[in-house]
C-alpha cells in the first residue's frame, strides 16, 4: 500500500470579511482548500463532524465552509509566518503546491511554496502530513513541474518528528478540460501526448476522499508514498472516443501535436512560455517512458472513478455550460 523512502504578503486573519469560529485544541488543517483536492477533503472532513481549519487567499471563497463550521484563514502559501500560525493546533495537515499557469519561473515557484510548507510544518511541530505529489514525483529532473514535486517531497522528508504521506496521483481527468476550446474550434483534441499511449487516469476527487481518509486515520509513519492511478489506464484517443460520445461527436479524434505546436497551443490559453515549456518536458518525459507508476495496479491504488462517469458528471456539464456562455 505505501513505499517508504529515505531520509508572505496576506493577513493571516480578516475577521471583518469571514465568520471567525474558536474552536481550539486540535483540527485537521487543509491548504488550497478551494481548489479540486482541497474542496473535497474540507467538504468530507466537516460531514464527518470533524474540525477543520480551511486556507485560502481569499476570505470570500472561503464563505461556503464557514457556513458548515470550518474555520476560515486567509493566507498565501508562499508566506512561512501566517502558514506557520495557520497550522498551530494540527492533528494533521494537507500540503499542496497549487498550479499557476502564468509563472515566468514555474519551477522556482513551486520550491517556493514548497520551501514555505515545509518550514512551516517544521516551525508549527506538525506530528501528520498528507502531500499532493504526482506520479514521476522519484525523478529529480527531466520531468517538468514533476521535478518540483520530487523537491518538495525532499524537503517534507527532512522534517525530523513529522510523518508525511505523500500522494503521487496520476494525470488527472480535469486536464480534459483544457481540450473544450479545440474541440469547439476545430472539432478535435490534441496535445503533444501519444495518442496510443496507455495513462493512468484519476478523477481529483478521488484524490480528495483518499487523502480525508489518511488525514483521519493517519495511519503512516516515517515518510511514505502511494501511488493513485484512477480508475484504469486510458489512451488520449480512449478518451477523446468517450468525450466524443457523450457531446454528439461520435468521430471526435484525437491528434498529436508536435512540442512546438502544443507549446503554442498552450501559450494561445494563457500559459506563460516557460510554463508551456515545462509542460512539454513533462509530456516527453510520459511518453519515452521515463515518467510512469512504480507499483503495479492494486486494489490499494486504484480509485473508483472511471473516465466514462467523469465526463457524463462533470466534463459534460463544463462543456454545455462553456458552450451556453459562448465562449
Amino acid at each position: 500500500m505505501y513505499r517508504n523512502q529515505g531520509a508572505g504578503r496576506l493577513p493571516s486573519w480578516t475577521i471583518a470579511e469571514v465568520k471567525k469560529t474558536n474552536y481550539g485544541g486540535h483540527m485537521y488543517v487543509i491548504t488550497g482548500a478551494t481548489g479540486n483536492t482541497g474542496s473535497v477533503i474540507a467538504e468530507t472532513l466537516l460531514a464527518q463532524g470533524e474540525k477543520v481549519r480551511v486556507i485560502s487567499r481569499s476570505a470570500e471563497r472561503l464563505g461556503r465552509f464557514v457556513e458548515k463550521g470550518a474555520e476560515p484563514f486567509v493566507a498565501d502559501v508562499t508566506d512561512t509566518a501566517a502558514l506557520s500560525r495557520a497550522f498551530q493546533g494540527a492533528l494533521a495537515v494537507y500540503t499542496m503546491v497549487p498550479p499557476v499557469y502564468n509563472a515566468a519561473d514555474p519551477l522556482g515557484e513551486i520550491l517556493r511554496v514548497g520551501s514555505a510548507l515545509a518550514a512551516a510544518v517544521e516551525k508549527a511541530r506538525v506530528s501528520y502530513v498528507v502531500n499532493l505529489s504526482s506520479v514521476g514525483a522519484h525523478l529529480a529532473e527531466k520531468a517538468g513541474p514533476v521535478s518540483g514535486l520530487h523537491a518538495v517531497e525532499q524537503m517534507l522528508n527532512r522534517i525530523a518528528g513529522a510523518n508525511v504521506l505523500h500522494l503521487r496521483a496520476a494525470f488527472f481527468m480535469e486536464n480534459l478540460f483544457f481540450s473544450i476550446d479545440l474541440i469547439k474550434s476545430m472539432g478535435i483534441m490534441g496535445g503533444s501526448l501519444r495518442g496510443d499511449l496507455p495513462l493512468p487516469f484519476i478523477a481529483t476527487r478521488d484524490i480528495g476522499a483518499v487523502a480525508a481518509e489518511a488525514l483521519r486515520k493517519r495511519n503512516f509513519s516515517g515518510k511514505q508514498t502511494r501511488e493513485l492511478l484512477g480508475q484504469r489506464d486510458v489512451t488520449m484517443s480512449e478518451a477523446a472516443a468517450v468525450i466524443g460520445k457523450a457531446i454528439g461527436k461520435p468521430t471526435l479524434r484525437y491528434v498529436q501535436f508536435s512540442y512546438a505546436q502544443a507549446g503554442q497551443a498552450m501559450q494561445s490559453m494563457g500559459m506563460s512560455a516557460s510554463v508551456a515549456k515545462a509542460l512539454n518536458e513533462m509530456y516527453a518525459a510520459i511518453n519515452d517512458g521515463l515518467m510512469a507508476p512504480l507499483e503495479k495496479r492494486s486494489a490499494q491504488n486504484t480509485t473508483p472513478t472511471s473516465i466514462e462517469t467523469f465526463v457524463s458528471e462533470v466534463f459534460l456539464p463544463r462543456f454545455k455550460a462553456k458552450a451556453a456562455a459562448g465562449a
